[in-house]
């Protein structure tokens, strides 16, 4: 049975930090809404309470009773977290008059507290909140305080509770490893056992059990997720999974011979299928970027399933759905950022289970698998690429002819980043064909044609991301080289813009 940590979800933009840096610790957890704590879950060795974008005494406020949970597990308490312990058991919290945000430095600490084990002097810490803890119940015990804010961590005497003003999970916590460690290890015992070898061996084993000698079909994209899912189930079930790979005209140049390529050298059984023309004629006119989205999802269902339906036998859909499709899917805020292509899919008159074994994992931790499964490196570290592929890199309406010149010019421009050595440097890339004409020079002549904007960033879940600071002499090489060999094409930007508030596609 494995051993977890539960994360209960308040809403805050950290909580899938939170669970990042808890699997780096190499322990396993879940994040589940604050109101839906998995009662009788007897692997569950503790509990963490996240941030949220309210205050505790707000009308609007996420709050659950924590009398059920409350001395039968290990408890961290993170920013509203903490400030909701105080609140439910009679203290104080109120306004801090200005947002304490950024860094700090703890001006004292209870050394001899275990969830500051190993904490330098000092420690630098990171705020983010409005409030203050300003006053707690008898039986809690402040150990930590900055030198803004009296009460920065307390415990709960006598209880296994402990709460934080700060954020451990970020990076600009100097020591907020140590103390996540502290708090997993020390407090609640956790082994550490959590580790992309234990995860093949054990979803291995459990597929094999789950599947038997059932038929399973699986949609494939090129992607890491669903190449890892396939080769995942490849060694679980062999013969048994049938892939298919479904061209619609959208993907990168040569992408869908590459791809097929790579998925023969891995020994998996694929069915390629080139829909193009379809794609193309139900696109036709369409530049609504949610409408567009739609059209591509529906028409990869039908195509796919025309083409599972010629297979015997079939019983199960597998797909390669991650963590933070699961957890955005599920978002307690019900507010919808884009759709998914690969969650809720599966079509209503197949009648199919479902099977998604990569469904618990960030995408860091599914290249890790990719590697304990001795994938080749450059299918692992194939940078994300939406569904709708190409739709969403063309502003406004979907033609043969933009494809093909934006398929050019993001040819260009990923070969020089292998070329320069920065593919691996980047989280994401790709171009944007927009849609103005603008007005040029070459040779003699003047031209009014088409721009581009180039797009790179740094990440590392898609969450939050930066964008790339490129070298200049590389910019401007990509650039000369897209206009002098990409015809239609005579001006190239740069996007310089972070998610968020940006989002990393344009559309």
């Amino acid at each position: 049975m494995e051993e977890k940590i539960i994360i209960l979800d308040f809403g805050s933009q950290t909580t899938q930090l939170i669970a990042r840096r808890v699997r780096e610790l190499d322990t396993y957890c879940e994040i589940v809404p604050y109101n839906k704590f998995p009662e009788g879950d007897v692997n569950i060795k503790g509990v963490i309470l996240s941030g949220s974008p309210f205050s505790v005494y707000d009308d609007k406020a996420f709050k659950t009773d924590l009398k059920n949970i409350f001395g039968k597990y290990p408890i961290l308490g993170i920013c509203y977290g903490a400030q909701l312990m105080v609140s439910l058991f009679g203290g104080k919290v109120e306004s801090a008059g200005t947002r304490e945000y950024g860094r700090v430095r703890l001006s004292s600490f209870s050394k001899d507290n275990i969830l500051f084990k190993g904490v330098r002097d000092h420690s630098q810490v990171w705020m983010s909140h409005g409030d203050s803890i300003t006053a707690i119940p008898d039986d809690f015990k402040k150990i930590a305080s900055t030198e803004d804010v009296d009460i920065a961590a307390y415990q709960i005497a006598d209880k296994q509770a402990w709460g934080v003003q700060f954020h451990p999970e970020v990076f600009h916590t100097e020591d907020g490893t140590m103390i996540l460690r502290n708090f997993l290890v020390e407090i609640c015992g956790c082994k550490q056992d959590w580790s992309p070898a234990s995860f093949v061996e054990r979803t291995v084993a459990q597929l094999k059990e789950k599947l038997g000698d059932d038929r399973v079909v699986l949609g494939l994209s090129g992607g890491v997720d669903s190449s890892v899912t396939a080769t995942l189930l490849h060694r679980a079930i062999g013969k048994n999974l049938t892939c298919i790979f479904v061209d619609h005209g959208l993907l990168r140049k040569n992408e869908f011979k590459n791809v097929m390529h790579d998925y023969e050298g891995l020994g998996l059984n694929v069915i390629g299928v080139d829909a193009s023309d379809k794609f193309f004629t139900e696109l036709a006119g369409v530049t609504d970027p949610e409408c567009k989205r739609k059209i591509i999802g529906k028409g990869f269902i039908e195509v796919f399933d025309e083409e599972a339906c010629k297979i015997k036998k079939v019983k199960w859909l597998a797909q390669g759905t991650i963590y933070p499709d699961c957890i955005e899917s599920l978002s307690i805020s019900g507010m919808t950022i884009k759709s998914h292509h690969n969650v809720g899919g599966l079509p209503k008159n197949m009648d199919l289970k479902l099977c998604e074994p990569l469904r618990l994992l960030f995408k860091d931790e599914v290249r890790k698998v990719g590697r304990q499964l001795n994938m080749p490196e450059h299918l692992i570290n194939r940078h994300p690429f939406p569904g709708p592929g190409l739709a969403v890199r063309i502003l406004g309406d979907i033609t043969r002819e933009k494809v093909h010149i934006l398929q050019e010019a993001d040819d260009i421009f990923i070969q020089g980043l292998h070329d320069w050595k920065l593919y691996d440097k980047v989280w994401q890339a790709g171009v944007i064909l927009l849609p103005v004409q603008s007005v040029g020079v070459m040779g003699d002549e003047r031209t009014y044609e088409r721009a581009v904007a180039l797009r790179a960033v740094t990440s590392t879940d898609a969450m939050t991301a930066d964008w790339a600071h490129l070298p200049y002499e590389f910019l401007g090489q990509i650039s000369n080289d897209i206009i002098n060999k990409v015809k239609g094409v005579n001006r190239v930007t740069y996007d310089i813009s972070s998610k968020p508030p940006a989002t990393i596609e344009w559309e």
